[in-house]
């Protein structure tokens, strides 16, 4: 490591407080749109570091924005804090340990995805303060990564229009700049509607809604010959209608998740889901009706930034771990599969190796294979030029919403990622507050990717964001 930026020194100052709030978002686990307890824990901090607070961001109780510095660019680095539902464990233990309660858990690590955007964002207003720099530095707490689309709505609502640059991050096996793939992504509600009946006394009178959703599964199985290889579409039940067999359910409802490379590849494959829908209706005599819940825009890359970005990587140098930390992560690897670990190589396109912990930076050019998942900050990357990190911070090969994920979740080895892309998103971020020629390289390449290409918000005008009232 090459401590060569000055503004590292400030996050190393003050990184105790931010692990300890990052523990503490662990403790409380939240999901969508119910993160109170971890928006107040955010709040707090940013009053106490002396950032001018906004509440209610995009008219959504669980984001907060804090600012920092007068005048100048803009530069707002994205932070999160929704838990999953199904994924409590304990910390530290390598073996499924569930605790007492909710059974939520961060298994995906965004209790250290805002905590370190956060740290790193109090890192640049300090820089700016030391220096008497002008330009301006925004946190943004944004609730509702998971399937709830936070950010798609808060973009919707102006809340990044004056926004020069957007840096993020997320907790990965690998430390290197993301590669700015994912895929766009609705989710929607389908509910059948049919007739209750007596299953043996008068079933000819009873229209099932239930075999209206199975028949819809079935022709959507059989439709996915028949879309592009990249693009994919699940399913989960929401309501079977009853747990009783010797009743035709009347009522049935299932949430479809349909994903495409891009938005134009997105609708048409959405249009058919509903046809299919409709056809099912039609077979079984019932009646669909369908509403969107949530929907997100893959991510557009940006050259100058992910460049910059790489740059303080190769500065930086990987984490430093110790041999505790590889000794918890080879116990975590014991619970996996040799394919987990070989295919968690083989996505950033680096060599398989016995190495239990990230040990060197993922190349720019490393060809790996692309991600199949979705992300809402894929909106904000179509309104604001944005770079994401990867932050090394659990073992090689530990699945995305696993309870190993959630189980590293207050280890030691988590702490140094979260402090270490901290440091890599701070120095993201000066780099530009420092030289208006890369703010101004970055507008220019987010005007090439989208001449012609217009930003159109996935979301229908119609609908808002499911907020969940504050618990008594």
């Amino acid at each position: 490591m090459q401590n060569t930026d000055p503004v590292w020194q400030h996050v190393d100052a003050k990184k105790e407080q931010f692990i300890e709030l990052s523990d503490k978002i662990w403790d409380n686990p939240e999901i969508a749109y119910d993160e109170y307890g971890a928006v107040a824990d955010h709040t707090e901090m940013l009053e106490r570091e002396g950032f001018r607070v906004s509440r209610n961001v995009g008219g959504i109780p669980t984001a907060v924005m804090g600012e920092a510095g007068e005048e100048g660019p803009v530069i707002a680095i994205l932070g999160e804090y929704d838990a999953l539902p199904g994924l409590s464990q304990e910390n530290g233990v390598a073996e499924p340990r569930p605790l007492p309660g909710s059974g939520l858990g961060h298994g995906c690590g965004h209790n250290l995805l805002g905590s370190a955007a956060i740290l790193a964002a109090t890192a640049v207003k300090d820089f700016l303060a030391e220096r008497g720099l002008k330009g301006r530095v925004r946190y943004y707490g944004c609730p509702a990564e998971e399937g709830g689309a936070a950010k798609s709505f808060m973009v919707r609502e102006g809340a990044f229009k004056d926004v020069d640059i957007a840096i993020s991050w997320h907790p990965a096996a690998f430390s290197g700049v993301n590669d700015a793939m994912s895929l766009a992504n609705t989710r929607i509600d389908f509910t059948f509607t049919g007739r209750a009946s007596h299953a043996a006394a008068a079933p000819h009178l009873g229209r099932s809604a239930l075999d209206a959703v199975e028949l819809m599964n079935v022709g959507v199985n059989y439709m996915r010959e028949h879309m592009p290889s990249d693009a994919r579409i699940h399913y989960a039940y929401l309501d079977t209608g009853g747990v009783a067999p010797n009743v035709v359910q009347g009522k049935a409802k299932i949430r479809y998740a349909i994903r495409a490379r891009e938005l134009p590849e997105l609708w048409p494959l959405i249009e058919r889901v509903k046809k299919i829908a409709e056809g099912a209706a039609l077979m079984t005599e019932t009646k669909v009706e369908h509403q969107v819940i949530s929907a997100v825009s893959n991510l557009l890359g940006n050259t100058p930034l992910e460049h910059a970005m790489y740059d303080a990587f190769e500065r930086l140098g990987p984490p430093q771990w110790d041999d505790a930390d590889r000794d918890f992560a080879r116990k975590i690897q014991a619970t996996l599969s040799q394919e987990d670990i070989t295919s968690a190589f083989r996505r950033v396109g680096q060599k398989v190796t016995k190495d239990p912990l990230c040990e060197a930076i993922v190349p720019l050019d490393a060809k790996g294979a692309p991600m199949m998942g979705s992300t809402d900050v894929g909106d904000v990357s179509w309104v604001v030029p944005t770079v994401q990190a990867r932050g090394a911070t659990y073992a090689i090969g530990t699945p995305g919403h696993s309870w190993q994920l959630t189980a590293h979740g207050k280890t030691p080895l988590a702490h140094k990622g979260m402090v270490h892309v901290a440091k890599i998103m701070a120095s993201t971020a000066t780099a530009a507050l420092e030289n208006p020629a890369l703010i101004a390289q970055a507008k220019a390449d987010y005007a090439k990717r989208t001449d012609g290409n217009p930003y159109v918000c996935p979301l229908p005008t119609n609908i808002k964001p499911p907020i969940k009232p504050r618990a008594a």
